[in-house]
């Protein structure tokens, strides 16, 4: 927080109204709702258990590899990720592909063959990657998850919880690569040497049907049953839905996602130019003013936001708190 010479402190309360809350279930085993930007969790069962994830793990796969490579970056495909098991892309060992390409194969195929493609290209092999989608893990403070390969292929090892998961495709979504490629429904791609296309259909389902729906991922093993992590977003707002061993998920996630829609909304705690304070200075009167648009999420139903203006001859700050917690700020400047 910043400090502020011969400070004066005014505080301004704002009262908005709110809504009731509807109630919500799932027939999954584990399963959790949370508002994306604040992270606040809307709704929960059996959210912190740890269960396999299936190819939701490629949410994590896809963000480790957009943190350390480049989209046009050029891949040989290892002969070991041409041959590994389950859903695939048909790559061929020592073909040339970008890291794009596989990349969307990865998110929209769910393709086993590029997540390993990826792992052998940025870190060499298999157990090395996992060690790095584990570091990002515990960057991300999440004590449920541990991850033993990039594809999601049952293991012992590999596990992580549906609140972990919402923590996941939450910052893929900030990620601007994995956010743009979770939200494509089709792409396509010239094979290396010819004319041939590889075409991939994402499997989310509800981006077919609902204009909203901006991602992520879809998931299954006859071990973990049917695995899914959804995002919405409307007028502003963006909810993140996540079922583990859920056979009615499509359903499911609709009406979760709705449900934290209905709630919450975007609001605009401040624009330019307001909080004009006129303050005295050695030198005479001075002018500060807010410069720019502050906007946050918010519970629908809330109480009271709290304005503290803080100021001096050098500038000041505008803080914004709900229910004690702090939800944004601003500066003032002279001008």
């Amino acid at each position: 927080m910043k400090k502020f010479l011969a400070a004066s402190v005014a505080i301004i309360l704002i009262s908005l109204c709110g809504t009731s809350a509807l109630a919500v279930s799932t027939s999954a085993s584990a399963a959790v709702l949370i508002e994306a930007e604040s992270g606040d969790v809307i709704y929960e069962k059996d959210a912190h258990s740890r269960r396999g994830p299936a190819s939701t793990t490629k949410i994590m796969t896809a963000l480790v590899a957009a943190e350390h490579s480049s989209p046009d970056e050029i891949v040989t495909v290892d002969e070991r990720a041409a041959n590994v098991e389950g859903s695939s892309a048909y790559l061929y060992a020592g073909e040339k592909v970008t890291m794009e390409t596989l990349m969307y194969a990865l998110m929209l195929r769910s393709a086993n063959d590029a997540a390993a493609a990826i792992a052998y290209h940025i870190a060499g092999g298999i157990d090395e990657f996992a060690a790095m989608m584990n570091e990002k893990a515990e960057e991300l403070g999440l004590g449920d998850t541990h991850f033993s390969n990039p594809h999601g292929l049952d293991d012992e090892e590999h596990y992580t919880s549906a609140y972990d998961l919402s923590m996941i495709a939450r910052a893929a979504l900030e990620n601007e690569t994995v956010g743009k490629i979770v939200g494509t429904k089709k792409y396509s791609a010239k094979m290396d040497g010819g004319d041939a296309t590889r075409v991939f259909v994402n499997h989310n389902r509800l981006l077919f049907t609902y204009d909203d729906i901006i991602g992520v991922k879809t998931g299954f093993t006859k071990k973990c049953g049917r695995t899914l992590v959804s995002a919405a977003e409307k007028d502003g707002v963006t909810m993140i839905a996540v079922t583990l061993d859920d056979g009615d998920d499509w359903r499911d996630h609709r009406a979760m996602l709705d449900l934290g829609l209905s709630l919450y909304e975007r609001v605009t705690l401040c624009r330019a130019g307001d909080y004009i304070t006129e303050i005295n200075t050695k030198s005479g009167k001075a002018t500060l003013t807010a410069p720019c648009e502050l906007s946050v999420t918010l519970p629908r139903e809330r109480g009271e936001i709290v304005v503290e203006e803080e100021y001096s001859a050098l500038g000041g700050e505008v803080r914004f708190y709900l229910d004690g917690r702090k939800i944004g700020d601003v500066p003032l400047i002279p001008g």
